[in-house]
């Protein structure tokens, strides 16, 4: 069996490299990246630089540690991660008198904040970060040049305002000013491809839907062609094998007559059950479903007509106004229809008396009312459909009574949902219903192709 289709994700949409490509798949792999580009250059600091000899260095590597750890998180937990940044930058300034690499802390949690969250969001969390951390650096900040440039580490007052302290707040501002714009920007670009994934799925579902729906309706114009190759002919082959047996004494030229019918109306239906499951496929094996197409050797209306009369059944064909040359399409449609009224006739009405089929075109385009053909099925006299629940076996001719012994029952109805769908592709209708003392079928078909 085919594996199913795997959903158009945010990588198939976007051209990433090999290195980005594994990334975006392994975002924790990230993640402890992000966090030792900030822990091993701050160690290296603390714990190599001889200018800051003087950092109480136990303190520094715990807090470049605990801002690594808070780092691994900021993926998941963005919001929460700046705020500890913050918290922890504050406790390194106040403790060490110097950043501690916390400045570059700062500026990837703004980035995941501003990546994962609206600005609604994203700028509250950049001044609670900025804001303290700007305030302890005037505070506490201790680091500063000598004249020759030297880093050094000298005492300073509170609050006061010194090249350093005002280039450690620059730099820190800028960093997550920089943050943030990158943030943003990736996060409104995330969106527009997620909207662009949504929307190829979302048609590549309508796609698969609109597929499944036509296949779903091709089978079951397949299963309707089926249903009328099976009814019909077999009915009429039924009647005829009847025919044949209740006169072969009697009257054998009639017999064979009806013998020879019968062997055509049995290779008529073989071709036709032919032709309709040679488009039956499995979905998935070569290709697609192929559409069903009608046949182009569709019996003529005289022909359909003679096989019921030598059925049994006493069918007057009557033709009026100029007759159309119908597509094939409408030329099925048209002579199914008449197919199953009569065999509806054969089965249920079995001692009418008279079957009168009427084919009448009313053109009346001038008017703007369309090309339509109708086809009219009356039979007069003899049973109506739903005139009690079955006919006394006693009344029917002998070779329906034994193909019924119990009477003949009801339709199920389904016959003439089937007209009037083949009907309604056409743009037409199917009325059927009592007519005096008989049943008429009505079928509208359109053949200028219009709509009503």
């Amino acid at each position: 069996m085919r594996p199913a289709p795997q959903p158009f994700t945010e990588l198939d949409a976007r051209r990433l490299g090999p290195v980005r490509r594994y990334f975006a798949r392994h975002p924790v792999v990230m993640d402890w990246v992000v966090s030792a580009i900030f822990v091993v250059p701050g160690l290296f600091y603390v714990l190599l630089s001889p200018e800051t000899a003087s950092l109480p260095d136990v303190v520094a590597v715990l807090l470049v540690l605990a801002g690594g750890t808070a780092l691994l998180w900021r993926r998941r937990r963005p919001v929460l991660v700046a705020l500890a940044v913050a918290v922890l930058g504050v406790v390194a300034i106040a403790t060490t008198g110097d950043t501690v690499g916390y400045d570059v802390a700062s500026m990837f949690a703004i980035y995941a904040v501003a990546a994962a969250r609206p600005p609604r969001v994203a700028w509250p969390v950049l001044a609670a970060l900025v804001v303290p951390f700007t305030t302890a650096t005037l505070l506490w900040y201790d680091v500063i040049l000598d004249a020759d440039g030297v880093l050094v580490r000298e005492a300073a007052d509170a609050g006061q305002v010194t090249a350093e302290r005002v280039m450690s707040i620059l730099v820190t501002t800028i960093l997550c000013l920089v943050a943030m714009a990158i943030g943003s920007n990736v996060r409104a670009r995330r969106q527009h491809v997620t909207d662009l994934v949504d929307r190829a799925n979302s048609l590549a579902r309508d796609r698969d839907q609109q597929a499944q729906l036509a296949a779903a309706a091709e089978r079951t114009r397949i299963a309707r062609e089926m249903h009328d190759v099976v009814a019909h002919s077999i009915t009429v082959m039924v009647a005829l094998a009847d025919g044949a047996r209740a006169s072969g004494a009697k009257n054998p030229e009639l017999a064979a007559h009806a013998l020879d019918e019968l062997t055509a109306t049995g290779r008529a239906a073989l071709a036709d059950m032919r032709r309709v499951l040679g488009v039956l496929r499995e979905p998935g094996q070569e290709g697609r479903t192929v559409p069903f197409a009608p046949a182009d050797d569709v019996a003529e209306l005289e022909d359909i007509v003679e096989r019921f009369r030598t059925a049994g059944l006493p069918v007057r064909l009557v033709r009026r106004g100029p007759q159309p040359t119908l597509e094939p399409t409408v030329r099925q449609a048209a002579h199914r229809i008449v197919q199953e009224a009569l065999t509806n006739v054969l089965r249920y009405a079995p001692l009418a008396p008279i079957v009168l089929l009427e084919v009448v075109r009313w053109d009346r385009s001038a008017y703007g009312e369309g090309d339509w053909l109708e086809l009219r099925i009356v039979n007069r006299a003899g049973r109506r459909p739903g005139e009690g629940d079955s006919v006394d076996v006693r009344d029917l001719p002998p070779s329906v009574a034994e193909a019924h012994p119990e009477g003949v029952p009801l339709g199920t109805g389904r016959g003439i949902i089937g007209m009037r769908e083949r009907a309604a592709v056409h743009g037409g209708t199917v009325t059927a219903g009592p007519v005096g003392d008989g049943w008429e079928v009505v079928a509208r078909l359109r053949l200028d192709g219009g709509h009503r």
